[in-house]
């Protein structure tokens, strides 16, 4: 056991949900090789993903507005004090995390963003650079943050711990909205527009999925893009975020962009099919699970954005080329590989 190191660490990520999931399995590696415990600095919002996780002993949640506001540097130092006596891992690596760090006392560790790295291949995607950036997926970085080498992979996994009434809830859920067969969950959704696959091509890829004697239900949290669809199995803005946990828990595969509710499946041990196009591997953020897989086109313009936020010139073809037959063809192949 390790002991050159606290054993007790505040630990700070405050961005988006699969920034959040990921570093869930990073925690659970450390708790198992170090018998480390933590306590966790992030939105009040995503504070969920890390209910019963066993190395997590509090989560202090802040508002964006905290986050944002003026007053952080002043919420920052009281976050430090109320804290003292652990060490700081700063998961973020922001100018925001960079006032906790300044105004932490005990020992603080950070992990290798790459991000310069990152801005370089975005902009000139070099052999040796793709390589580079390729080697380690996210948690592995995060994993740096204490340990001298990358554990593996599949150490890192994300978990989220669902208790037995939430995963009953889920069921009475489904079963409340008429799914009474294996189902397939489907995540159309994207933070930014040009990750999003077409919205026709999703309604396409449903009766593609009907036929093969499965059910569907749509989970997400943008509700304006699918009013049209009437459906009671359209959960966009339904459910909470540990209900939609406990939902694609139940599902026997989820299709989804880059996103993070990829990796809230991942998390629930729910085999993947993720369509990338503007953002690749490089980045860090492919699913990791045992059945999870990518569909994606070998194009020149890509990567051509490093969250998904560049205007494409060219129609989307990265997401366009990928048709709704060849999705359902991965995705049954998947299932098939999975035995679900």
């Amino acid at each position: 056991m390790v002991r050159d190191i606290p054993d007790r660490w505040a630990v700070y990520r405050a961005s988006a949900l699969g920034d959040v999931t990921l570093i869930t399995g990073v925690l659970a590696w450390w708790h198992k090789s170090r018998d480390a415990r933590f306590t966790v600095i992030t939105r009040h919002t995503l504070a969920p993903i890390l209910s019963g996780h066993p190395a997590v002993d509090e989560v202090v949640g802040v508002t964006q507005a905290e986050i944002n506001g003026h007053d952080w540097w002043r919420k920052s130092r009281s976050i430090a004090s109320d804290l003292a006596g652990m060490g700081f891992i700063d998961l973020h690596r922001s100018l925001r995390s960079l006032a906790l760090t300044l105004r932490w006392e005990g020992p603080v560790r950070g992990y290798p963003k790459f991000g310069i790295a990152r801005r370089i291949y975005n902009r000139f995607p070099f052999p040796a650079l793709e390589r580079r950036l390729s080697a380690l997926n996210v948690p592995q970085r995060y994993a740096l943050a204490l340990d001298a080498t990358p554990p593996p992979a599949q150490e890192l996994r994300p978990v989220i711990h669902l208790s037995e009434a939430e995963l009953a809830g889920a069921v009475q859920h489904l079963t409340h909205v008429g799914l009474t067969r294996p189902f397939v969950a489907l995540h159309p959704f994207a933070t930014h527009p040009d990750k999003a696959w077409p919205m026709g091509y999703w309604l396409s890829l449903i009766p593609l999925i009907e036929r093969q004697g499965l059910d569907w239900v749509i989970v997400g949290k943008n509700p304006d893009h699918l009013q049209a669809l009437d459906d009671p199995r359209n959960l966009t803005g339904r459910t909470a975020l540990r209900e939609t946990c406990a939902i694609l828990s139940r599902a026997s595969a989820l299709v989804t962009g880059d996103s993070g509710p990829m990796h809230l499946a991942t998390a629930v041990g729910t085999p993947v099919v993720a369509l990338f196009g503007p953002t690749a591997r490089a980045w860090g953020f492919y699913p990791s699970g045992p059945f999870d897989t990518v569909l994606e086109r070998d194009l020149p313009c890509r990567p051509c954005s490093l969250h998904g936020t560049a205007r494409c010139k060219t129609g989307r073809e990265c997401l366009t080329s990928i048709e709704p037959e060849e999705v359902a063809e991965r995705l049954f192949a998947t299932l098939e590989r999975a035995g679900t």
